[in-house]
């Protein structure tokens, strides 16, 4: 039996099956492939214990999954739907905005059941638990409805920027709130004249007598800018004082509420802040993005003055590494509805013989190609999990770091490994998308079979929060030859070796996946040689624009080299689990699915990586020719 056999035999998911006409796929959520990362890869034991989570046994872990995925399977998964087909409406007249049925009431039934706290310290009133766990959550929300997700999830970054930046005072009096749901969070970055090169933001804050600043601009592209999930909206925001610096130096962070508190508690009757306008976009209906307008607005200054892009990069980090869990939940839904329609659908006979003789065709699940598009559907998916998951339990560390150092530290390596999961993640989520609708046929384009939206909401994730062109520049240009210098490319790598060393010499008599460890050394070194030779280019060559024109190549390969070493990690954690004869058959199934999905991986997936490299390796003359865009004067 072929390695894509098993792996697909195996999956045991409990998808559920179509019918002639099955309409969109209904999300179930991948709880066992969950427990294998975190229980078993990762070790959340021995994790949970080192990073001063104790009470985060194993117990808890599933406790926390299963609740979790019977409300992204029974509440907002069927909500993913209504929220593409209605949208978010804006009233031009009131500034508000009124989200689609059903989803006011899901965020209610969220915040009373508390997990909007989850890995919020419980000084301020949250639950106290590991941030890796509140990833776990969230990406079964945002598989079963990432436009849904993204509004509590984008307080996460409001109050992970509290916790890390804000003054007691704020914390005290804002965070409560955000915790328990009472109020969400949303960040106000990008303005009509720019985009990512925020050295353009011209609002203006000017400093009031009382302490306080007046701010004054817009925003644009704001994310759940503006809804009726709570009473208030707490906005960060970035802006210039008065007489500040040029460029992003002279930028400064600010906590702008939508609603000011009067003396007693209660809010005030005007807005401090409003909502202009709503995007029509090509997907994501359901989170409205928004035009925010700043009116002599009041908002109060978090940190230090000129600190607030590195201030900022505390939430644009989490938004970041948020953004990549849509690149995983849009490779899982392809997968469960890719394979719902395949085990269905009559299409031919196979090429290996007929499979379903009582049928006039067989299902093409068959077909070798239609295998292909699975398999890589799966591979993506479960290689991001592990991924995200090993980088969400950095960040467990770095939120308890005893001192500035060693919080620093934590944080390099993360936003080394940051531009790697929302460029390549997003990337390959869109890829697995497209080949959820090509798994359909025809019916994949139709509406009312779900993949298409999939496709439409997926599309956005390789674009906000930077593009995958500026995630590559962060990787490249700032993370290893500017700021960081290759620090954390090192440590990354110091890790890998170490581990592929084990399988190669170590256990060579027992290691089991001898020749995925060598390719993953191999991949490694090369990673090392592609980046100086760059540097080379750019340097001794004199062609400074190969930074450009090679970082996404550089940023690709180094995704698929990354997932790589999280397969290899997979595989080796199956096949020891293998090695109990004790095992129930169901168990069994289940590991030998991760080994034969991982062998398509290193077989089918990371040879990519190769045109990747040699790709990278070019110089920038032919693309910046302006004669090859018509020769005319840029």
């Amino acid at each position: 039996m072929s390695f894509a056999t098993t792996a697909l035999r195996a999956v045991g998911r409990g998808v559920i099956v179509s019918q002639a006409r099955c309409m969109s796929v209904q999300f179930k959520a991948p709880v066992r492939d969950i427990q294998f990362v975190i229980d078993e890869v990762l070790e959340g034991d021995r994790h949970y214990v080192k990073a001063g989570y104790e009470e985060c046994n194993e117990e808890l872990r599933a406790s926390v999954v299963e609740e979790c995925a019977k409300f992204a399977e029974d509440v907002l998964s069927p909500l993913n739907k209504v929220g593409d087909e209605e949208g978010a409406k804006h009233d031009p007249k009131t500034k508000d905005v009124k989200t689609p049925t059903g989803w006011k009431e899901a965020y209610e039934s969220y915040a009373a059941l508390g997990w909007q706290g989850l890995s919020v310290p419980e000084a301020y009133g949250g639950q106290g638990l590991p941030t890796s766990l509140n990833m776990v959550k969230a990406e079964l929300f945002a598989t079963a409805n990432w436009t849904w997700g993204m509004f509590p999830g984008l307080s996460i970054g409001c109050m992970n920027t509290l916790i890390l930046c804000g003054s007691e005072e704020q914390k005290q009096k804002y965070l409560p709130k955000l915790a328990d749901g009472t109020w969400l969070g949303t960040m106000c970055l990008t303005e009509p004249q720019c985009g990512t090169d925020l050295g353009q933001v011209k609002t203006k804050a000017v400093k009031q007598g009382d302490g306080s600043y007046k701010l004054t601009g817009t925003k644009i592209f704001i994310s759940c800018g503006e809804h009726d999930f709570t009473e208030n909206i707490v906005h960060i925001v970035l802006a210039r004082t008065e007489n500040s610096p040029a460029g992003t130096k002279g930028l400064s962070l600010f906590l702008v509420p939508k609603y000011l508190e009067n003396s007693d508690g209660s809010l005030s009757k005007e807005k401090n802040v409003t909502c202009g306008s709503i995007e029509s976009k090509m997907g994501i209906h359901g989170s409205p993005t928004c035009v925010m307008h700043f009116e002599d607005t009041v908002g109060y200054l978090i940190g230090q003055e000129f600190k607030g892009l590195e201030q900022m990069f505390v939430f644009m980090n989490t938004a970041r590494i948020g953004t990549a869990l849509q690149g995983l939940g849009a490779a899982e839904l392809a997968f469960q509805g890719g394979l719902t329609y395949a085990r269905d659908r009559g299409s031919m006979r196979a090429l290996s013989g007929t499979k379903a003789p009582e049928k006039v065709a067989d299902p093409i699940i068959h077909h070798g190609d239609v295998r292909r598009m699975l398999l890589t559907c799966k591979a993506v998916a479960e290689g991001a999990r592990c991924m995200m998951y090993d980088v969400s339990m950095m960040s467990d560390y770095m939120l308890k770091a005893r001192t500035e150092a060693e919080r620093k530290a934590i944080d390099e390596e993360m936003g080394f490994l940051t531009p790697i999961l929302k460029g390549c993640i997003t990337e390959l989520g869109l890829e697995a998308a497209n080949l959820g609708v090509q798994c359909y046929g025809g019916h994949g384009y139709i509406k009312e079979w779900g993949m298409e939206q999939n496709v439409r909401d997926a599309r956005i994730g390789t674009l906000y929060e930077g593009t995958t062109g500026i995630q590559a520049l962060d990787l490249l240009g700032r993370k290893i030859f500017i700021q960081q210098k290759g620090r954390s490319f090192g440590q990354f790598a110091k890790r890998v070796f170490a581990y592929t060393k084990k399988q190669l010499i170590d256990d060579r008599k027992t290691s089991q996946h001898k020749w995925e460890a060598l390719s993953v050394t191999r991949h490694m070194l090369q990673w090392f040689y592609l980046t100086g030779r760059i540097g080379f280019n750019a340097q001794a060559n004199k062609d400074r624009e190969v930074i450009s024109t090679s970082s996404v190549d550089f940023l690709m390969y180094s995704g698929y080299v990354t997932m790589s070493y999280y397969w290899l990690r997979m595989m080796d954690t199956a096949a020891a689990k293998l090695k109990d004869s004790s095992l129930a058959q169901s168990e069994r199934d289940f590991y030998e699915a991760k080994i034969a999905t991982g062998k398509f991986y290193f077989e089918r997936m990371l040879p990519r990586a190769k045109s990747h490299y040699a790709l990278a390796l070019n110089s920038s003359k032919v693309t910046m020719d302006d004669r090859a865009l018509g020769g005319l004067p840029f």
